[in-house]
């Protein structure tokens, strides 16, 4: 005995055109879904109004200290990086800066010391320091990669925020602007600007692209 297969029906046929179409839309959405994810800023906890007291970080009298925290292996920091040595050219001399990369506990500083460390430490007037178990960053409630803080001369909060329009984007922004304009002792109405990064306390050093 023959099996034949039965032929589909016009109905079945009808539908196979729209499989290719669903597809299509499925990418879609998922394209406007990371685009809108990557233009939503993280929450900001407040930074002290002073600069910390229990803090390591030695702060100079005479000029604005900037602290920027970067988790090691948060992609979208490289952006932050670059923009934070656009803005210490154009400072040059005018801002103490450091660059804190969270450091979990019981894993050595070389852990720490990527391409993107490298790329801080060689920005002239900034310092590079590994922040063990995020010690630091948590003092100054710092909570997302690319996040940064600026204390005047005499320790007052001045800025928090970050540097980037969206998530791993360059360019002029008001983040950067602002802190041009505080460093040279003008004045800035924007003081707090989004912070546009990978979460800075999210388990060990794994971070998802």
């Amino acid at each position: 005995m023959v099996n034949r297969m039965k032929a589909p029906s016009k109905k079945q046929r009808s539908l196979n055109p729209a499989i290719p179409l669903l597809g299509l839309g499925l990418a879609v959405w998922g394209t406007l879904a990371m685009m809108a994810d990557a233009n939503r800023p993280r929450p900001i906890e407040a930074a002290p109004a002073k600069w910390p007291a229990d803090t390591a970080l030695p702060r100079p009298s005479k000029t604005p200290t900037l602290v920027m925290f970067v988790h090691p292996k948060c992609d979208w920091s490289k952006a932050s990086v670059s923009e934070l040595s656009w803005l210490m050219t154009n400072c040059q001399g005018r801002v103490n800066a450091y660059v804190l990369f969270l450091r979990p506990a019981g894993q050595p500083t070389n852990s720490v010391q990527s391409d993107l460390w490298r790329e801080a430490a060689a920005i002239p007037g900034v310092m590079v320091v590994a922040d063990g178990d995020g010690f630091e960053a948590r003092l100054f409630r710092a909570e997302t990669s690319g996040e940064v803080v600026l204390y005047g001369a005499q320790g007052r909060l001045e800025f928090q925020g970050g540097i980037t329009l969206s998530r791993g984007q360059l360019g002029d922004n008001p983040g950067r602007t602002a802190l041009q304009a505080l460093i040279y002792q003008q004045p800035s109405q924007v003081t707090q600007t989004p912070v546009f990064g990978c979460p800075l306390f999210k388990g060990d050093l794994t971070v998802s692209r």
